[in-house]
């Protein structure tokens, strides 16, 4: 592990892999202060399940348009440089929103304003998200693609780690701390993020191409015999070379570049404006033509519809197990680890039994695992769970890691087919309106839920209808396998 760990350093540096696990690990240790978030939702706003859900599917939509931060940050760099300062801007907005929430109460007890200030930080934790791929992409190409697979695996064992920190660490700080406080402490780590992004040095764009023109200006000022010109062969030298440009420019009618300490003319502004404009059109039409061929839409098409048409109801759930069967913030959090357990055994499973397996067999499989595990939420909330000697906490632990585990099984192919279906050139944004497709789905899934628990009318303090709605979702979780066919036939988790 040492010696593994050395090489990752030698190929990329300290600072660059402290900054890649930092923001991984505040990515998976989000869960410490949206527990919180659901609590402050629940106790302090007193809003019900549905209109709850509604905030958080509004909250997490800046999830569902990760390619425009992908497309910014590819076609119109700042200060000549795509990454960091976008990374900058990124970490800025994830932690301010906490700072405000956590000092200021009217905000934070205001349900409009803590909408706009939690979908504010998301759209930081989403573009910090989008960039970082991009770093990571960026920094295996050449001489260190071999290093691809551990980079990647050491990012997912930081989000991991963190994840299982937030939500162990959640539960337990609702029981000491008050909720600004969580907010106030969980800024801290957006705060080391902003400052990491000082130690990471980006080369500008076109750097190369500036050091060439450099070089090759300074040779015009040195003769033949490699000596310095004196001060008149320097001055006729310098006349010369602008008489030759400015001949050049009349003859070709173009304009050219001239390096001056004068500010930026109108003109070279109008043209770098007219340059990044051409780029995005480019660049959105490349995913638009990519994205058109059937082999893309249909199976996007089939995770989209997977998501869309069961009801999401885990806000309401969160509400029955803390109101109904009086679960403690600190089991909870217990319950995240277990879950989080439960998705690495899932991709442990898929990847060493199942990735040779069609696809289509699969995600059958998944959807009916999916539909036991909402069966076993009717008997938790129908009590049949007492009646047999089985205690409510046990149902959450074994249904969050299961939970967990299965879903996973749907991730990993949809992960393997976007990676299939990617064309060169575009991979990185592509897979990102691949990941916005899939975060689209589950926010637009979550509204359905909480449509529904509102036309169900359970509320907190009168959830007699649950298990109706609950016996929706199950209806509902076999609608994806009759759209099966929108998966390649013999796509595996190997080969399309």
């Amino acid at each position: 592990m040492k010696e593994w760990l050395s090489q990752m350093k030698k190929a990329f540096g300290f600072s660059f892999l402290w900054l890649i696990c930092l923001i991984y690990f505040t990515q998976g240790f989000r869960s410490f202060v949206w527990t919180a978030v659901s609590y402050q939702l629940k106790d302090k706003l007193k809003l019900s399940p549905s209109v709850s859900q509604f905030v958080f599917s509004i909250a997490f939509f800046p999830w569902s348009i990760k390619p425009l931060y992908g497309i910014l940050s590819d076609c119109i760099p700042i200060r000549g440089r795509k990454r960091v300062p976008y990374l900058v801007i990124a970490t800025v907005c994830s932690f301010v929103p906490w700072i405000i929430l956590g000092l200021n109460e009217y905000v934070r007890s205001s349900q409009w304003h803590l909408i706009v200030f939690l979908t504010a930080q998301n759209l930081g934790s989403a573009m910090a998200d989008v960039v970082v791929d991009a770093m990571i992409a960026e920094a295996v190409k050449s001489e260190r693609a071999t290093f691809a697979g551990d980079l990647q695996s050491l990012s997912w064992l930081a989000m991991a780690f963190g994840g299982i920190c937030g939500s162990l660490l959640g539960g337990y700080a609702l029981t000491s701390l008050q909720i600004d406080r969580i907010f106030l402490l969980f800024s801290v780590l957006p705060t080391i993020q902003l400052l990491s992004c000082c130690l990471v040095k980006e080369n500008p764009v076109g750097s190369k191409v500036l050091q060439e023109f450099s070089n090759t200006s300074s040779s015009h000022l040195v003769n033949g015999n490699n000596h310095i010109l004196d001060e008149e062969d320097f001055l006729e030298k310098k006349s010369n070379i602008t008489m030759s440009r400015r001949k050049k420019s009349q003859k070709n009618k173009k304009k050219r570049f001239v390096m001056t300490r004068k500010p930026q003319s109108p003109e070279k502004g109008n043209h770098l404006v007219l340059q990044w404009f051409h780029s995005l059109k480019a660049a959105t039409y490349s995913l638009y033509s990519a994205f058109r061929q059937p082999m893309i839409l249909r199976p996007m098409a089939w995770f989209f519809m997977a998501h869309v048409t069961i009801p999401n109801l885990s806000t309401v759930m969160f509400y029955y197990q803390t109101e109904v069967l009086n679960l403690e913030a600190s089991f909870l959090g217990t319950a995240r680890v277990v879950g989080w357990v439960g998705l690495m055994l899932g991709t442990f499973t898929y990847n060493r039994y199942l990735k040779k397996m069609k696809l289509r067999r699969v995600l059958m499989w998944t959807q009916i695992g999916l539909s036991i595990l909402t069966f076993l939420d009717i008997v938790l909330v129908s009590r049949m769970n007492v009646a047999y000697g089985i205690s409510d906490k046990t149902m959450v632990l074994y249904g969050s890691a299961l939970s967990d585990a299965i879903n996973q099984f749907k991730f990993m192919p949809f992960l393997i087919l976007s990676g299939q279906l990617c064309p060169p050139g575009i991979e990185g944004t592509l897979f990102a309106l691949f990941m916005s497709i899939n975060n689209l789905g589950s926010t637009l899934g979550s509204f359905v839920g909480a449509g529904l628990a509102s036309f169900l009318n359970i509320s907190s303090g009168s959830f007699d209808n649950l298990p109706l709605g609950i016996a929706i979702q199950l209806l509902c979780t076999f609608i994806p396998i009759a759209f099966l066919f929108l998966i390649p036939k013999e796509a595996t988790g190997i080969s399309t």
